[in-house]
């Protein structure tokens, strides 16, 4: 028997995957409240990995992420999966030191090989990123999943949170949007391949180097998270509502893989549909296109890093991160609370 393709074992492809953030919020708001000081960071501000203290020396940063296939080629697949969980720690400003493997796999659905080239996937970004694989832990599961639990460690001065934008300061968005777009479309086979490789690449690159040009800014850097399943949208709103600011975003500079407003409409996710149910609620986009607002609900998988930055030092950092071969583009910037956790124009002149 033929092994399946990935893709055809799941009903959502990659961070597309995830509970949807109104369920999420509302299960985790009653949960009781930290009482341990070396708790720098956790949950309550939605951030992209928890901070703990040691007595002395570099902190911790830890942070877990596992999702179903969003490509069929198993060694790409586990690359895009480590990226991903690599990138959460890249967001906060930290290093990864060690990883250990989640998976979950059907019971005779996949062969030896296929399993095999998932983990190599895996391994091959973790050795790109310098962190040492400890072990793992797997279990049987009607829909694979794959991914990792990943300890880093950080400055605890240095922290990006995303609670830190500030008014005045300039939104730096890296990689394109569209991902999970791409991802439905490969899953139905109406994917064009020029927009799978573009989609490809992308994921599979480590936000590593963006983390390491961001960090020589030393502290011009004032808010990170990266942009993954709950859409530039909500990760937007996650960051205006910690900082409590609202974010201004130009639709005339958002970056997207090239055909994608062509396909959008036609590959909605279903993650897509939930990051519209909650996060539009804090939405102001009157006059943009609708193919272009479905862009920015798009679940994304392994995407890019938003950075609050310095106004004034901005424009250097952009043109830094684009000498160290990294997509980076100015989207927005910061303004006063007025309502709306985002805001999207359709010519924003202050850039």
């Amino acid at each position: 028997m033929a092994t399946p393709l990935l893709t055809e074992l799941v009903t959502c492809a990659g961070c597309a995957g995830k509970l949807a953030a109104g369920e999420l919020a509302n299960a985790l708001s009653d949960l009781p409240m930290q009482t341990d000081p070396g708790v720098l960071i956790d949950f309550r501000t939605s951030d992209d990995a928890g901070v703990y203290r040691w007595a002395s020396g570099p902190a911790l940063v830890q942070t877990v992420d596992f999702f179903t296939p969003i490509v069929d080629d198993p060694f790409t697949y586990g690359q895009i999966a480590a990226a991903n969980a690599l990138s959460d720690v890249y967001a906060m400003g930290g290093e990864p030191l060690t990883a250990l493997a989640i998976a979950a796999f059907p019971q005779d659905a996949l062969d030896r090989d296929t399993i095999r080239a998932i983990f190599l996937g895996g391994l091959d970004k973790l050795k790109e990123a310098g962190a040492a694989l400890l072990g793992g832990h797997t279990v049987r599961d009607p829909e694979v999943k794959f991914g990792y639990a990943i300890t880093g460690a950080i400055d605890p001065d240095r922290i990006w949170a995303n609670a830190g934008a500030r008014v005045g300061d300039r939104l730096i968005f890296t990689k394109r949007l569209g991902t999970g777009i791409v991802g439905t479309a490969i899953k139905n086979k109406r994917a064009p391949q020029a927009l799978v490789d573009q989609a490809v690449e992308s994921m599979t690159t480590l936000n590593k180097t963006s983390a390491r040009v961001l960090r020589e800014f030393g502290d011009a850097v004032h808010a990170c998270t990266d942009v993954t399943g709950f859409s530039l949208i909500g990760h937007s709103s996650e960051m205006a509502a910690a900082s409590g600011v609202t974010i201004v975003l130009d639709a005339a500079r958002l970056p997207l893989f090239d055909g994608i407003l062509e396909i959008a409409e036609q590959n909605k996710s279903g993650g897509m549909g939930t990051n519209r149910a909650h996060f539009a609620r804090g939405l102001q986009a009157e006059g943009i296109p609708p193919d272009l607002i479905t862009v920015c609900f798009d679940p994304q998988t392994s995407g890019g890093l938003l950075a609050s930055v310095d106004g004034d030092q901005a424009d250097a950092i952009v043109t830094a991160l684009v000498t160290a071969g990294v997509s980076a583009t100015i989207i927005g910037n910061i303004a006063p609370a007025d309502g709306a956790f985002v805001r999207v124009l359709r010519d924003l002149q202050a850039l």
